[in-house]
């Protein structure tokens, strides 16, 4: 049977009166989609922060001067199963902070001796005598003290390069006002007052840097570190008011502006025949654009030197009282800044935070936010974001944020108006046309984020989320 008898007799057999739907879409046009990227996330971080504009390239903040030198936090390296305190971060202790002769501090860091905790011992029991510095070099420890109902209150979550008992090196304190207990498995480094000394006895240099700490007067400062501004209230008659001025920090934090780049390649082939009923470059931007956008809130939350994990002061750095995010871990990262706009968590975070709730018989809050209905916490939102990242012992962090200039809060930082802008802060610039007719463009977008005081931001650390 030929190819034309075999077609009619399959038209008899089938009983079919009008064109099947299998040929006729070969003369129809497909409804389609534009191309689907599956990465676009909601990008909360971009959406939510005032952008600054910054016509330099770079954005300078001023802020007073304060006492407060350095981290705060004595860091200790590892090689192996040894650990040993870097001498120079010696410096951060109150005793050492202008002492500059490194071979002493390098003879005092030998002298600490490492001891391993495991959790719920104690490191030091209020009442007993106060002997020796203790340097939490890893892990997690919590320092107790007595309520006003005579129960055990945490007082305060100690990690990574913390410490306590300084005075006791000098013999400012006779014993521990509080108790140090391990809440996970601890190396610690202990330096006892004995050692002290006799470095103390043996380096000219120590005690006459000693003798001037004993001797200088101490700077007044307000509670936060800063130089105090002296005033007078509540006086009466003519009396003499304080005269007095505002110091600034002589070498202020800059913050240059970052990009993020990459060069589009489209053959003219392309845009040339197949650009209808959709144009090929403009979608080809669009994705590339999503791509751009979406590593730029992954360098404002990771980037070293200026993402948000990063750049938190490390007081407003606190540790979950258990492990999970608890409602009351949230009020303790509220109740440490002023108009907190939004909560940024990795939405299996929020997922933890929500068991908890459930735990506890508590109800999380609805919040919406740009027509979007997200969890929140004491009317301030929980908004999700995935580039918060998750350890391998799956930990992670919950950011706190209070925004704007004008609420001294965090700020993103961009550059309008410059040459090709495509979108704000995006421009892209075209590169010439290869011998193999390919079209190249560079995008680029240029961005920063800035922390204007350092209670502007808080991190809760060391959130588990698969429990």
């Amino acid at each position: 049977m030929t190819e034309p008898q075999r077609h009619q007799a399959d038209r008899a057999t089938s009983g079919r009166l009008s064109l099947d739907t299998r040929a006729a879409r070969n003369l129809a046009t497909t409804t389609k989609t534009p191309p689907q990227m599956q990465r676009i996330s909601p990008r909360w971080l971009l959406r939510m922060l005032p952008w600054v504009q910054t016509s330099a390239g770079t954005y300078r903040v001023n802020r007073r001067l304060t006492y407060a030198l350095g981290d705060g936090l004595v860091t200790c390296a590892n090689t192996g199963d040894i650990v040993r305190v870097v001498p120079a971060e010696l410096r951060e202790l109150a005793l050492l902070r202008d002492f500059d002769d490194e071979t002493v501090l390098s003879a005092l860091a030998d002298r600490f001796v490492r001891r391993d905790h495991e959790p719920g011992d104690v490191l030091a029991s209020a009442g007993q005598p106060a002997e020796e510095l203790l340097l939490i070099a890893h892990g997690k420890v919590n320092t107790l003290g007595t309520g006003e109902y005579g129960d055990e209150v945490v007082l305060d979550v100690l990690a990574d390069g913390r410490y306590v008992g300084e005075r006791a090196l000098v013999g400012a304190a006779d014993t521990w006002d509080i108790t140090v207990r391990a809440v996970t498995p601890c190396i610690v480094l202990a330096l006892s007052r004995q050692a002290f000394a006799e470095l103390s006895d043996q380096s000219e240099a120590l005690r006459a840097h000693l003798d001037r700490l004993r001797d200088r007067p101490r700077p007044a400062r307000n509670k936060y570190g800063e130089a105090a501004v002296e005033i007078a209230a509540g006086h009466a008659g003519e009396v003499d008011l304080p005269g007095t001025f505002v110091d600034y920090e002589l070498t202020p934090r800059e913050y240059e502006l970052s990009v993020a780049q990459t060069i589009l390649r489209v053959h003219t082939r392309v845009t040339d025949l197949y650009s209808h009923p959709m144009d090929q470059l403009e979608q080809q931007l669009r994705l590339v654009i999503e791509e751009l956008r979406e590593e730029q809130e992954h360098e404002m939350v990771n980037n070293r030197d200026f993402g948000l994990l990063h750049n938190a002061d490390l007081r407003q750095r606190i540790q979950t009282r258990g492990g999970p995010p608890t409602p009351g871990d949230l009020d303790e990262l509220l109740a440490r800044r002023r108009k907190s706009r939004f909560f940024l968590a990795h939405p299996r975070t929020i997922a933890a935070f929500g068991r908890e709730c459930s735990r506890l018989g508590v109800a999380p809050e609805v919040a919406d936010v740009h027509g979007t209905r997200v969890t929140a916490w004491r009317g301030v939102p929980l908004l999700p974001c995935d580039k918060i990242p998750i350890s391998e012992r799956g930990t992670s962090s919950i950011l706190v944020l209070r925004t704007g200039e004008d609420d001294q809060g965090v700020v993103g930082l961009h550059q309008t108006g410059i040459p090709d802008e495509y979108e704000p802060g995006l421009n892209v610039r075209f590169m010439g046309i290869s011998p193999k007719a390919i079209t190249s463009y560079l995008v680029s977008t240029y961005y920063s984020v800035a922390v204007l005081t350092p209670d502007a931001l808080g991190v809760l650390e060391h959130v588990e989320v698969g429990r």
